[in-house]
């Protein structure tokens, strides 16, 4: 629903701006979900160790909008610098600044704006999560190099991403003191990130194999699945130290297994040498990060 919603807003808007709305991939908000929700981890965390979920939902919101933001503003930035391996890969040859559509300075001057206005929506809920998020932004920008001399780009990627869990709770607590389970969802998100990234870029394997860019399926390999299984318990291992740190209900730790074995029958069941599987599992592993949210709210309630 939310990808029929996202895309037909594209669809929709006038051509002037529609360009802007792709390269801000505002037609496919699973990359937004994947960078959000463990962020929302953080925020019902601190919310409920304080008892104040309900007056924390200003904060939700923010980081929330903010998500949109910044992920824009990494998406415009990794497609300036992927402008030449965009316009070589066919799945990506159409993205606005490898086709044209919009110029590398107006691309630039767009992820600059987004990069602003997501500083100042979080600044709302307090200076201190802006101020933690500007301190990623050097990360984001230094991802897109990594695939040319990194053996494993995804591992950077991961470390970038899960930062927004550092953001999710200075959001709700205004405070960068973090406690042990802050820590926990960081490494949990780190590790999902690991798994949802590999699945990804098995869609590209043969392109990326000829443009000779880095990637985690060709790192793994045949291994794939057995490295996302190991991804995949460190990543629960993660929730539930987190939530062993906390004050939290039994019902945290159910929920939690049952997100294991969600994601467990994911790895399981997608076929890494058919795309269309590939890009159907990284969008359903958008549901881990949704049980995991109901599992710390559960939590909270027992």
């Amino acid at each position: 629903m939310l990808h029929k919603i996202s895309a037909g807003v594209v669809t929709k808007s006038p051509d002037s701006i529609r360009s802007y709305l792709l390269l801000m991939r505002l037609d496919r908000p699973t990359g937004y979900l994947l960078y959000l929700l463990p962020a929302l981890w953080a925020v019902v965390l601190a919310s409920g160790e304080r008892s104040q979920l309900w007056a924390d939902l200003p904060a939700v919101a923010a980081v929330a909008v903010a998500a949109v933001l910044i992920r824009g503003f990494a998406c415009a930035v990794n497609d300036v610098i992927d402008k030449e391996i965009d316009a070589r890969v066919a799945r990506t040859v159409s993205r606005p600044v490898a086709a044209g559509t919009v110029s590398v300075r107006n691309a630039i001057l767009w992820a600059a704006a987004q990069a602003l206005v997501g500083l100042l929506v979080l600044a709302v809920a307090n200076v201190e999560t802006a101020l933690v998020a500007l301190a990623t932004y050097p990360l984001i920008i230094a991802y897109p190099f990594m695939k040319r001399f990194f053996v494993w780009p995804s591992a950077f990627l991961g470390l970038v991403m899960s930062t927004y869990v550092f953001v999710g709770w200075t959001a709700a607590t205004a405070n960068a003191d973090y406690p042990p389970a802050v820590y926990g969802l960081y490494a949990a998100g780190t590790f999902w990130t690991l798994i949802h990234d590999a699945i990804y870029s098995h869609q590209d394997k043969e392109y990326d194999r000829k443009i000779g860019v880095r990637s985690s399926a060709l790192l793994f390999g045949d291994a794939t699945k057995a490295w996302l299984a190991v991804f995949a318990v460190l990543s629960v291992a993660g929730v539930l130290w987190a939530g062993s740190q906390a004050s939290i209900g039994w019902a945290f730790h159910l929920v939690v297994v049952l997100a294991g074995i969600y994601l467990a029958y994911l790895i399981a069941r997608v076929d890494l040498d058919d795309p269309k599987a590939c890009w159907d599992t990284f969008v359903a592993n958008t549901y881990y990060g949704w049980i995991v949210l109901a599992a710390v709210l559960a939590g909270q309630f027992t």
